[in-house]
């Protein structure tokens, strides 16, 4: 017998009709929040980021692939890491679907991670993923943009800004987000499919950015980290509406999508 609360197809219906009302209003206000966005100042680009490509050597301006408008996803892939996040490529699991639709309406979607682009080819393989994602090895895009981080800075107080604010220095801790609300450690479970520590697992960071191109020139427009990432997971999207919800208290749950069931289930390869 379920512990839920039960009732009548009416009370359920009465129940349902007065959640519409809140989730109007939540779709209104999300409304309002991507014109607010929209509104954002443009942060001109003139820094030469350079990357390496399917079609080789590119700037932040190729990689909008002749569109106006480039997304970016700060894939957590460091050029120690074994594999990628398991849990960045739960969020890339959606990107092939919906990629061809952003390109129709002049928008390119990219990933983009410090790890050599032999890395990323590989594990792009072994993915089965064919969006678009750039190698920026070498360069100063990622720590530019808030999403990579020095060993120096992670042991000073206030050395890392991510998500708009200091972080003290680091020790081992479960590192907000996501594992402050789960069971266990999943930033250690993290780091160990990605095949590295923790210290260096945690010196990436996820997030996203969003450029516009005019008249030759990249504008920077907007970025989004941590829980500001949430909507991109399309699983949750669907959890959020399952009657057991997201079931975060049973720990890290997902795995990449090919190695559910694996005894293996923390290993990086």
């Amino acid at each position: 017998m379920t512990k839920h609360k039960t009732g009548t197809r009416n009370e359920w219906l009465a129940a349902r009709v007065e959640l519409l009302k809140a989730e109007k209003e939540l779709t209104r206000r999300s409304d309002e929040l991507a014109r607010k966005r929209q509104e954002l100042p443009w942060v001109r680009v003139d820094k030469d980021y350079r990357f390496e490509t399917d079609e080789g050597k590119a700037s932040l301006a190729d990689l909008f692939r002749g569109r106006s408008q480039l997304l970016i996803y700060h894939f957590m892939f460091g050029p120690d890491f074994k594999a990628g996040c398991a849990t960045c490529s739960t969020i890339a699991d959606g990107f092939n679907g919906f990629a061809i639709h952003l390109a129709n309406h002049d928008v390119t979607l990219s990933a983009v991670s410090r790890a050599p682009f032999a890395k990323l080819q590989a594990y792009k393989r072994r993915m089965g993923w064919t969006f678009p994602w750039a190698s920026s090895f070498g360069g100063d895009f990622n720590a530019d943009f808030n999403v990579s981080f020095t060993e120096e800075q992670q042991q000073r107080e206030g050395g890392i800004e991510y998500n708009y604010r200091r972080e003290p220095a680091w020790q081992m801790r479960d590192d907000g987000g996501m594992a402050n609300r789960m069971e266990g450690n999943p930033v250690a479970a993290n780091a160990a499919m990605a095949g590295t520590d923790v210290a260096t697992y945690i010196r990436e960071r996820p997030g996203m950015s969003a450029f516009a191109l005019e008249d030759g020139v990249v504008y920077y427009t907007y970025s989004a980290f941590a829980r500001g990432l949430d909507a991109l997971w399309g699983m949750y999207q669907w959890l959020d509406r399952a009657p057991k919800g997201r079931n975060e208290t049973a720990g890290m749950w997902w795995r990449r999508h090919n190695e559910y069931g694996s005894e293996a289930q923390y290993k990086a390869v």
